[in-house]
């Protein structure tokens, strides 16, 4: 049976449990690194920069212990190279929450549910903000503005969104809806009002926004605390254990080696047998189930033994997305048909092993 919080007034909070639709809300997990000046994921899991049409921008991204009271963590974006946002320029972080984890909102059918967004959020650069979102399946986007009004000071913020009768959300493994938190837009980006529910344009998909974080060196936008749920009402904010965060995190990417939980010793990705002098086939436990068959790749050194020349090169991926199987090539000729093989990575800056299934 479903719990719910009752508040002082007698109101209805809602479900204790599984309220946020959001992954890695408070951003503790950032299996990746501690800095970036990429616009992909590279730092805090399940977000990213984006950028559309710039041409100098340059940005840096990192976890920061910066945040409010209550939490640990934020995300944080620093301009390091500014550039001015003409024409259809924008920078945006970036959210995507998988299509059938939205089921509850009944999009689509009279029985549709509204959205509340609430979230904390700090820049060095004061004004109206937009927050737009984009449901995939149907191509439809709304977008709502939210001010900072007191530079470098964290502030709460709340939005809540009307329902979708018409956009369907599929239900699946893909992208439903997708956050953009929009930090600067160029003028064709925001001369369509897009307070409704409307198809996607690209007039529409960043009104509203007057604060230009790109356009200032060393300019800064944080957040923390980002809660999606269902219903007109923002409830307490559902703290969840990093155990339970990193789960949810490595159903979309998982690292082994050189990752931030590392500090001595090997990490062990998988275990197999050779093929033949040069080759051996690895299976590869994951932690969860995955969202889809994964991505493999490496980086650094990974040691291959009883092998003396490592891995070289990933032959052949037969990955499902609840286990790996993959035929790997070893540097040197020094392993045989049917000897028993180990792949591990060593505690080295730049050796790690990663399976990837972002949306």
């Amino acid at each position: 049976m479903a719990v719910s919080q009752i508040d002082n007034n007698g109101v209805n909070l809602g479900q204790l449990g599984n309220r946020n639709l959001i992954v890695n809300s408070a951003m503790q997990v950032a299996q990746r690194g501690t800095s970036a000046t990429t616009f992909s994921y590279a730092t805090v899991d399940r977000w990213k920069p984006t950028e559309g049409s710039t041409s100098t921008l340059a940005i840096l991204q990192e976890p920061t212990n910066d945040a409010p009271s209550g939490f640990g963590k934020s995300y944080k974006i620093t301009t390091t190279t500014a550039e001015t946002m003409s024409g259809s320029k924008q920078l945006a972080v970036f959210h995507a929450i998988e299509a059938q984890n939205l089921q509850q909102l009944g999009y689509g059918t009279s029985d549709a549910q509204s959205i509340t967004v609430s979230f904390w959020v700090k820049s060095s650069v004061t004004g109206a903000y937009c927050l737009s979102l984009y449901e995939n399946d149907d191509n439809r986007n709304i977008g709502a503005t939210y001010t900072i009004n007191s530079a470098n000071t964290w502030e709460y913020k709340t939005i809540t969104f009307p329902p979708d009768t018409v956009g369907v959300i599929n239900n699946d493994n893909g992208a439903g809806l997708e956050t953009y938190f929009f930090l600067s837009v160029g003028p064709d980006r925001k001369t369509a009002d897009n307070t409704s529910w409307a198809a996607w344009s690209a007039a529409r998909f960043g009104y509203g926004q007057v604060a230009d974080v790109a356009g200032t060196t060393n300019a800064t936008w944080q957040i923390t605390g980002v809660q999606l749920e269902v219903g007109d009402t923002a409830t307490p904010f559902e703290h969840r254990s990093y155990s339970d965060e990193i789960q949810r995190c490595q159903r979309y990417f998982f690292r082994r080696g050189n990752t931030n939980n590392l500090s001595s010793g090997y990490d062990g990705i998988g275990a197999g047998t050779g093929l033949s002098t040069s080759t051996c086939r690895i299976i590869v436990p994951y932690p969860c189930e995955m969202r889809a068959k994964p991505t493999c790749s490496f980086n650094g050194s990974i040691t291959l033994t009883p092998a003396t020349g490592g891995l070289s090169a990933i032959n052949a991926n037969y990955c499902g997305d609840s286990g790996g199987v993959l035929d790997l090539a070893e540097g040197n000729t020094s392993i045989s048909e049917g000897t028993a093989i180990a792949m591990y990575a060593q505690n080295a800056s730049g050796d790690y092993f990663d399976f990837d299934a972002e949306l």
